[in-house]
């Protein structure tokens, strides 16, 4: 069962209204509006259209049964893999990226490390070195990017990243669409 009221007091503190505030745009009392919210009354159609525009939805988004998306994801979310071989370690940052059109990783590299030889695959890729430094390849051209740069590709070509250097580096690594 849906509980209206909360999901008014719930939409108006997102538009960041206060009681009054609503009330008065609706030419309503705060009275009425706290008792909504409380489930001690319940609204006409009429009223509840009315409160719906003015807090920036309609009633079938009010009342459709889709879960709340997750937005925040915490690092106990993510999730990490090794690769000992290739003195790398990358993190999922996003759970289920599969699912969206982009997927962030953050890869790190031990000096001498690399990231898997990734074959041209549809879509595009951007990086954001965050430590140290490495080295793009993309279709055997090397390209250096350190701390604080960026860099941004179509993936229709064979692409991977080095670290050369003697300490570790780490990027932030966007595909779209998910390859990671």
């Amino acid at each position: 069962m849906i509980d209206i009221g909360k999901k008014i007091r719930a939409l108006r503190l997102g538009n960041d209204l206060t009681q009054e505030e609503l009330a008065s745009r609706l030419e309503l009392t705060k009275g009425y509006i706290s008792q909504l919210e409380n489930n001690l009354t319940s609204p006409s159609i009429q009223t509840l259209f009315a409160i719906l525009e003015v807090l920036g939805t309609d009633i079938h988004t009010f009342f459709g049964n889709e879960p709340d998306l997750t937005v925040v994801f915490k690092k106990e979310d993510f999730n990490e893999k090794e690769n000992e071989e290739l003195k790398n370690t990358i993190s999922w940052i996003v759970p289920n990226a599969l699912k969206y059109q982009m997927e962030p990783i953050i890869i790190k590299l031990a000096p001498g490390g690399q990231s898997v030889i990734d074959n041209p695959h549809a879509g595009e890729e951007f990086g954001y070195v965050l430590e140290g430094q490495v080295t793009l390849v993309l279709n055997r051209k090397r390209y250096i990017i350190k701390k604080g740069e960026t860099f941004y590709y179509l993936a229709n070509k064979e692409h991977y990243l080095i670290n050369n250097g003697t300490s570790a580096a780490k990027v932030l690594w966007i595909s779209t669409p998910p390859m990671f």
